[in-house]
């Protein structure tokens, strides 16, 4: 029988996901991939659904497509907030095409992104086929069915935001043929995600805590982060009331709330924390301590690039002057989210590096700055460790306080203040009070591109504002570069089926 390895082979479209596989190195991302139906109906689908974990946060080397460099540089780079960074002569060509919109058809970097989401897809969709053939519906089936169609719709919306228009594969792939699919509309594929994240708050669980109250499996996806995921969906959409009510029920459930360090919510202290809805877990483990062989690029693909004690990474998805500029005297996420070259750090007692001198950039992403205490007890300096948040509370307070302001009418605009306003305590500032509906909007937008600094949000931001060319245009944006063209690869293996975004 075939491998389920083969068949998500038949689906994608270039060699680069195979790849993908084999630099694999967490024991959850094998045995889903080489089980065979058999071993699926003896075992249940578990094992499956670990593997699509495993799938997300593993890739080859640079090649993760949720949280490596070209997940980096389709979601930060193309932003006002980010560049490419490193040295000047590392990936100059990504400057080019993704801080300066000057895109390329047949880059690697948006063929990884395009194979990687498809892989996601492709794997769900083996999971969700099987299930229905064996029937499987108990409790916990219809756990790992949701938690199938999370990770599908999670695919699929990146998918859309990036590129528009893409093939809906809803199905398990038997034939390549099959996968030669036309483009859907944008708006069946947000019904696709719509049905999906329903069903995932129907069936998943509301934590995964025990007897004791402790969390028996930390990151493992909940019914609000479906509930999470669906409220941005609707924002992209500007259904305001739909997304003001999921973000509602999150924060009145009282499971979450804001951690009251801002930085210590994204280091190695702040994992799984009160603010983590969602976050991609990525632990060496005593097995692999020393190893060289992290189960993440996230944090090592941003690390401070330089040499001896500094050599944190790669030095990808910097800060810009832009960035930090824009932060208000006293604003505490300032020291959060950037560090300076040549300045001491303001939390570990280290001084970076000299810019240009030592360093090639004057400022770095301190949101994956590693603690000397965990680097020590790892015994690796560059930080394979660091856990990647996907979805946390102060996004949801975010997102309620844009939709209660569109929703309008006194309660709600009571409720837009509140909820910035909490955000804005946690960064030492000052109450705001409301005015008009549209100056709250600005004030929201700001506080917005403050808060998700540097964690893939403000360019898709920018453009379902209307924005981008207002804020990205003198980088070269256009309103075409809202969408990124379809990998030239896709397009060749589809035999004239897939046709190429406009203007492409």
């Amino acid at each position: 029988m075939r491998t389920i390895k083969q068949f998500i082979w038949m689906l994608l479209f270039s060699t680069s996901a195979l790849l993908m596989f084999s630099g694999c190195s967490n024991f959850l991302d094998r045995k889903p991939l080489q089980a065979t139906l058999d071993d699926l109906n003896q075992g249940g689908l578990e094992g499956q659904i670990y593997g699509m974990y495993g799938a997300i946060r593993n890739g080859d080397v640079a090649g993760q497509a949720f949280g490596g460099i070209p997940w980096m540089a389709l979601h930060n780079f193309r932003s006002d907030d980010s560049e490419k960074g490193s040295s000047n002569a590392d990936g100059a060509d990504w400057e080019l095409i993704h801080d300066k919109f000057q895109y390329v058809k047949d880059h690697w970097s948006a063929t990884i992104y395009w194979d990687q989401h498809y892989t996601l897809i492709a794997l769900a969709n083996t999971a969700l086929q099987v299930a229905d053939s064996l029937k499987l519906n108990s409790p916990a089936d219809q756990v790992n069915i949701g938690e199938a169609k999370f990770f599908r719709a999670m695919a699929y919306f990146d998918l859309v935001r990036t590129y528009g228009q893409v093939p809906k594969i809803d199905f398990r792939i038997y034939n390549p043929a099959d996968a030669r699919k036309p483009k859907a509309s944008v708006a069946e594929i947000y019904a696709l995600i719509d049905a999906d994240l329903q069903a995932a708050v129907a069936s998943l669980p509301p934590d995964w805590k025990n007897a004791s109250g402790n969390n028996r499996f930390p990151g493992r996806l909940t019914n609000y982060a479906a509930k999470a995921l669906r409220a941005k969906t609707m924002l992209y959409r500007s259904r305001w009331a739909e997304a003001l009510s999921l973000c509602q029920d999150i924060i009145s459930s009282g499971n979450y709330g804001l951690a009251l360090d801002y930085f210590k919510t994204f280091g190695d202290e702040g994992e799984n924390n009160i603010e983590s809805i969602f976050e991609i877990q990525a632990d060496q483990g005593p097995q692999y301590a020393g190893s060289g062989e992290p189960f993440s690029w996230f944090g090592i693909c941003q690390g401070v690039r330089g040499s001896a004690e500094w050599d944190l990474g790669w030095g990808w998805n910097t800060p810009t002057a832009n960035l930090v500029n824009a932060y208000a005297a006293g604003d505490k996420r300032k020291d959060g989210t950037i560090l300076f070259s040549g300045q001491p750090d303001g939390v570990y007692g280290r001084t970076l590096p000299a810019y240009p001198a030592v360093i090639p950039r004057e400022f770095w992403n301190k949101k994956v700055y590693p603690n000397p205490a965990t680097q020590s007890s790892k015994g690796q300096r560059q930080a394979g460790w660091a856990n990647q948040k996907v979805l946390r509370y102060a996004d949801v307070l975010l997102m309620a306080a844009e939709a209660a302001n569109e929703v309008g009418g006194a309660a709600n605009q009571n409720l837009a203040v509140t909820y910035i306003n909490q955000i804005r305590k946690r960064a030492g500032l000052g109450d705001i009070a409301f005015t008009t509906q549209a100056a709250m909007r600005t004030i929201i937008q700001n506080e917005r591109r403050l808060e998700m600094a540097l964690d893939g949000e403000r360019f898709f931001d920018l453009v379902r504002w209307n924005l981008a060319t207002t804020f990205l245009g003198a980088s070269g944006y256009q309103d075409k570069h809202k969408y990124y063209p379809i990998p030239q690869a896709a397009i060749d293996a589809a035999n004239g089926v897939l046709v190429q975004n406009p203007d492409y």
